[in-house]
């Protein structure tokens, strides 16, 4: 995704608020605005998305070091680590903090309520309980969404299907940490277009990176010839591909 299809209008408002704020609430803020980026995942995993986020902000006329700074915190895969992530980019008194996960916008909110969020979901943001509305998102929170999950879940097993139409069964793996996101929430299309299509689906639902090795060993057993991600920082590690690959070729 790239940032500059963000709303961008927001981040300036914020921004260009925080320069304009009275001086003795000024003295109170950093030097410069903080732009925050708060993330599940690794961050060798998703540098593109840093890449992306300085372009979208230099484009906007704000230069990292120069009239704003940038606050990255990762929490490699460890969701207990997010509510202290999320506290230290308060204390850094960020403007604004990127999210993505329903479990970074409550350690977020938790921290700060107040603190504006933008997030990048590929899941319905109203269903997750991020906005109530599209059209207006009140309160703090506003930002994008693909709606891979709820929505397109069912048209991505189809797609699987033309691309592999001799497999038989395939193999969904979940984060159980991520229980009622998008894509939990749309497994009953998947499960009616898996029906229509004449699969059989299996879930897998691998609790951390140690438990990988395990379940792509059960998608194996199952004789599964192909497999669905979910959304997650377990199956969003790069684990989870090279644990998967290995698996796949050795099968």
């Amino acid at each position: 995704m790239h940032f500059d299809r963000l709303k961008r209008r927001e981040f300036i408002t914020l921004l260009s608020g925080a320069a304009a704020l009275p001086l003795a609430a000024r003295a109170q803020q950093p030097a410069m605005p903080v732009v925050g980026l708060l993330r599940t995942t690794t961050a060798a995993s998703f540098a593109p998305i840093v890449v992306e986020l300085r372009k979208g902000l230099g484009e906007e006329g704000f230069v990292e070091g120069h009239n704003v700074a940038l606050e990255q915190r990762w929490a490699d895969n460890q969701l207990d680590r997010l509510p202290g992530l999320a506290v230290e980019l308060v204390r850094r008194k960020a403007a604004v903090v990127v999210v993505n996960t329903p479990a970074v916008v409550a350690a977020a909110r938790t921290a700060d309520p107040t603190v504006p969020l933008v997030f990048v979901t590929g899941d319905d943001p109203v269903k997750m309980g991020f906005v109530s509305g599209l059209n207006r998102p009140e309160g703090n929170l506003t930002g994008v969404t693909f709606f891979g999950g709820s929505v397109l879940g069912a048209k991505r097993l189809e797609l699987l299907h033309e691309l592999v139409p001799k497999v038989s069964i395939v193999a969904i793996l979940l984060d159980p940490d991520l229980a009622g996101s998008g894509f939990e929430i749309g497994m009953p299309k998947i499960e009616t277009a898996a029906r229509d299509l004449g699969l059989q689906i299996v879930v897998v639902k691998p609790a951390s990176e140690h438990d990988l090795d395990a379940a792509f060993a059960r998608i194996v057993t199952t004789g599964a010839g192909a497999a669905l991600f979910g959304g997650g920082p377990v199956l969003h590690s790069a684990s989870a591909m090279e644990i998967g690959c290995d698996r796949c070729l050795r099968s």
